[in-house]
């Protein structure tokens, strides 16, 4: 019975995207299906058969609307939240599997699992794999490895094997494997950093995991560095378990079509406004600078290009939609001007600290804080039960005309019982 100290497993969701889709869809289960950005803009999830016929990811949505059409694929606009609902599910699953465990981005995790024998590994991880494919409906790669780096370059390749799992642990032909990867797709090798490695005759991990450590050190820098010695087994960069909370929380979005009045503005304003007063208090944060920013499209033809932003401090901290709303709508006002048509806006909250930090304070009891605190755990509340904006404010509008563009919205919302798929019983 053998154990190694490192025992780092990526589990990665399968093309997220078009798996959450796929799953209130069977219909589309095996056939060609994308999922767009915001405004439809540009292919961001594809499905196996998708990659097939060529469409790359990034690609603007009407250089592939050819294929699209010619081949019958399923396209649907972005859906975050369905999306965050599953990931959040996941992520609770792959909990019960590790006592460590770090979650990455909204489709992957890294796992310790430096407590499971080297044999059992393997058995383990289709142990998970089953697990949140029975308890989510999302399928999952997972890649094992020494290092973070390695257990990155083990799921890519698990992604294209049958079985979903690659163990490096006790592999013995690990540089074989590596020689199958890229350069570009390393694990922290970037646009730039690819280049150079490639004009130097560096094309694969294989490659770079054979270059001597000076030279890495001398032509790049410590993350370069970082980077090459993983490939060697050698861990550098450590599981982090504990996630720091944000120090800023940033919404925004492009417009559907063109704003060109106030109060459509102000609209938009006040609900990326109320999305992030709802995140911070649900990380029980508070708020201590403003900032919000407009601007029109810089591509736009005979038209003044246009854009701004204005921070102000606030002299409490607070997390009170309402008075975020007030201090908002008030920079707003300030940075308009009459006669552009505008594309964007967005709010950033900086200076964030725990609620801890501010409790009360003289003024206070004038401003009913006590009270205002539970209207706001009321509003949370209800939106977290019944769908986001299922209580909102009046300047936030209703029809909400320059939302971005969904034209193939799935419209399925596992937080809003309005969008629940329905079973009809004969």
């Amino acid at each position: 019975m053998l154990y190694n100290k490192n025992k780092i497993a990526l589990v990665d969701c399968n093309s997220f995207y078009v798996s959450c889709e796929r799953l209130f869809n069977p219909s589309i289960a095996k056939k060609p299906v994308v999922v767009l950005s915001s405004n439809d803009g540009c292919v961001i999830s594809r499905s196996t058969e998708a990659k097939i016929l060529g469409i790359k990811m990034g690609e603007p949505y009407f250089k592939v609307k050819k294929i699209v059409k010619e081949n019958n694929v399923k396209t649907f606009s972005t859906n975050f939240a369905l999306y965050g609902d599953m990931s959040r599910r996941v992520m609770e699953t792959l909990k019960q599997f590790s006592p460590q465990m770090e979650i990455y981005s909204i489709d992957e995790a890294f796992l310790d699992l430096s407590s499971i024998k080297d044999e059992d590994l393997l058995e383990h991880s289709y142990k998970i794999r089953k697990t949140i494919l029975k308890w989510t409906g999302i399928p999952t790669s997972i890649g094992i490895a020494k290092t973070k780096t390695l257990s990155k370059a083990a799921n890519f390749i698990a992604k294209k094997e049958k079985s979903g799992v690659i163990d490096l642990i006790n592999s013995k032909q690990i540089d074989k494997l590596l020689s199958r990867i890229e350069i570009n797709n390393v694990w922290g090798v970037g646009r730039q950093l690819t280049k150079f490695y490639i004009k130097n005759g560096i094309n694969t991990a294989y490659d770079l995991k054979k270059m001597h450590n000076g030279w890495i050190k001398k032509n790049t820098n410590v993350l370069g560095s970082r980077t090459a010695m993983e490939l060697k087994g050698i861990p550098c960069v450590s599981l982090e378990p504990h996630q720091d909370k944000r120090e800023s929380c940033s919404v925004s979005r492009s417009f559907g079509r063109k704003v060109t009045k106030l109060e459509e503005l102000s609209e938009a304003l006040t609900t990326h406004c109320l999305n992030a007063a709802e995140k911070i208090r649900l990380d029980k944060q508070t708020v201590k600078k403003i900032t919000v920013f407009i601007r029109t499209s810089p591509f736009q033809n005979n038209r003044n290009y246009y854009a701004n932003s204005k921070s102000i401090e606030l002299p409490i901290r607070t997390n009170d939609s309402i008075i975020l709303v007030k201090k908002t709508l008030n920079i707003l006002e300030s940075i308009y001007q009459k006669g552009h048509q505008y594309q964007k806006t967005g709010i950033v909250f900086s200076d964030l600290k725990d609620v801890d930090v501010y409790n009360t304070n003289l003024f206070s009891k004038i401003n009913n804080e006590e009270k205002r605190t539970k209207l706001m755990k009321a509003i949370d509340y209800t939106n977290i039960k019944y769908g986001r904006h299922a209580l909102s404010i009046a300047q936030a509008g209703v029809k909400k005309i320059w939302n971005v563009k969904k034209k193939h919205s799935s419209k399925i919302d596992t937080a809003c019982f309005q969008f629940l798929p329905t079973v009809r019983t004969t």
